[in-house]
C-alpha cells in the first residue's frame, strides 16, 4: 500500500486525462485507485479524449509522427489546467518531458514482455504472416525469422485481436492483455532478454505541471522506485538516440544486486537494440553500471557506433 502522506490541497477533487481506449481508461482508473489508498477523501474524474492517433488508424505511427502521438494531446490537457495529472503508457511518452509538466511517478511496473499471440514462436510455419504495427517488433522477428511475412497492425485491443482470424499471430504487449483479463487461446511471453521490449513497456507514466507542488507530492506517493530508476535509465537511452526516434530500437533495465534498496548509486543492467530505418542490420548490445553513469545513454552510443559501423561495411 502506498505510504500516507502530508499533502495540502486546495481541493479533493482530481481530474485526470486519459485517452478513451479501455486499456488507457483501465490505466487512469489504476492510478485514482492507488492515490485513493494515499489520501481517501479524493474524488477523482476522468477529462478522456480520442487522439488524432486513435482516429487515424490507416497510418502508421512513424507517418503519424512517432513517438508521442498519443501522449501530446492529453499533455495538453493538463497544461491548459483542463485537468489535473495525466496518466500514460510510459512507451507512448517522448523521451524529453514538455516544458512545464513533470513526471511525478511511475507505479509498479506490470509485464514488460511482447506477447506473440495465435501461435507459439517455435510452432510458426515456413512463411507465417504475423501482424506488428511496431518497426521494432518487426525488425526482431525478422532477425530471428527472415522468412515471415510481416503485415501492419492498428487499433486498440480488441480490435488487434478481431485480426487474428487473418494472420497466423499478431504481437502486443503482454501488460495490456492482463490489464484488460484477455485470455486468447495462445500466448507465448518472448523472453525479453531476446525479444527486447519497447522502452518504458509495462509502466506507466503519470504527469501532473511542474509548477503544482501539491498534486505533484500527492502522486509522488504511488512511485515505485525500482520501475522509476529502470524505466529512467530506458528513456535515457531513447533521449540520447533523438528522444522522438523512429528507427526500430527498444532497451529493457533491470536492477542488479540482489535485495539491495534502490538508490542513486543502484547498479542497473540495461540492454538494446538498434536497427536500420528498413530493419535491417540490427545490433544488440548491453550495458552495467550504477545509475551515476547513466548506462541509458553509453548504451545508445555503443548501438548507435555498431549500427553505424555495420552500415558502412555493406555499402563497401
Amino acid at each position: 500500500m502506498p505510504p500516507k502522506v502530508a499533502v495540502t490541497l486546495t481541493t479533493t477533487k482530481l481530474r485526470i486525462a486519459t485517452r478513451n481506449s479501455p486499456l488507457a481508461l483501465w490505466q487512469a482508473e489504476h492510478v485514482a485507485s492507488l492515490l485513493r489508498l494515499v489520501e481517501p477523501s479524493l474524488h477523482v474524474t476522468m477529462v478522456s479524449m480520442e487522439t488524432f492517433g486513435d482516429r487515424r488508424l490507416d497510418l502508421s505511427i512513424p507517418e503519424l509522427g512517432g513517438k508521442g502521438v498519443f501522449s501530446k494531446e492529453v499533455q495538453q490537457l493538463v497544461m491548459a489546467g483542463e485537468a489535473d495529472l495525466a496518466v500514460h503508457s510510459a512507451k507512448d511518452l517522448q523521451a524529453v518531458t514538455p516544458e512545464g509538466l513533470a513526471i511525478a511517478a511511475y507505479p509498479e511496473r506490470g509485464d514488460p514482455r511482447d506477447a506473440l499471440i495465435g501461435c507459439a514462436m517455435d510452432d510458426l510455419g515456413e512463411g507465417a504472416t504475423v501482424a506488428t504495427g511496431s518497426n521494432r517488433r518487426a525488425a526482431l522477428l525478422l532477425d530471428r525469422r527472415p522468412d515471415l511475412v510481416l503485415r501492419p497492425l492498428r487499433g486498440n485491443i480488441g480490435t488487434r485481436l478481431a485480426k487474428m482470424r487473418d494472420h497466423d499471430a499478431l504481437v502486443m504487449a503482454a501488460a495490456a492483455l492482463d490489464r484488460l483479463a484477455v485470455e486468447p487461446p495462445i500466448v507465448d511471453r518472448l523472453d525479453p532478454a531476446g525479444f527486447v521490449p519497447q522502452v518504458g513497456q509495462g509502466a506507466l507514466a503519470v504527469e501532473v505541471r511542474a509548477d503544482d507542488q501539491a498534486v505533484h507530492d500527492l502522486v509522488a506517493a504511488i512511485d515505485h522506485g525500482p520501475t522509476a530508476l529502470t524505466v529512467s535509465a530506458e528513456r535515457a537511452f531513447l533521449a540520447e538516440l533523438g528522444g522522438d526516434c523512429n528507427l526500430p530500437a527498444g532497451a529493457f533495465a533491470v536492477l542488479t544486486g540482489g535485495s539491495k534498496p534502490a538508490g542513486s548509486g543502484t547498479t542497473i543492467e540495461i540492454r538494446g537494440v538498434l536497427a536500420s530505418a528498413d530493419g535491417t542490420g540490427l545490433q544488440r548490445a548491453v550495458e552495467t553500471g550504477p545509475t551515476s553513469v547513466d548506462p541509458g545513454r553509453l548504451l545508445a552510443r555503443r548501438l548507435r557506433k555498431q549500427l553505424e559501423a555495420a552500415e558502412s561495411a555493406a555499402g563497401d
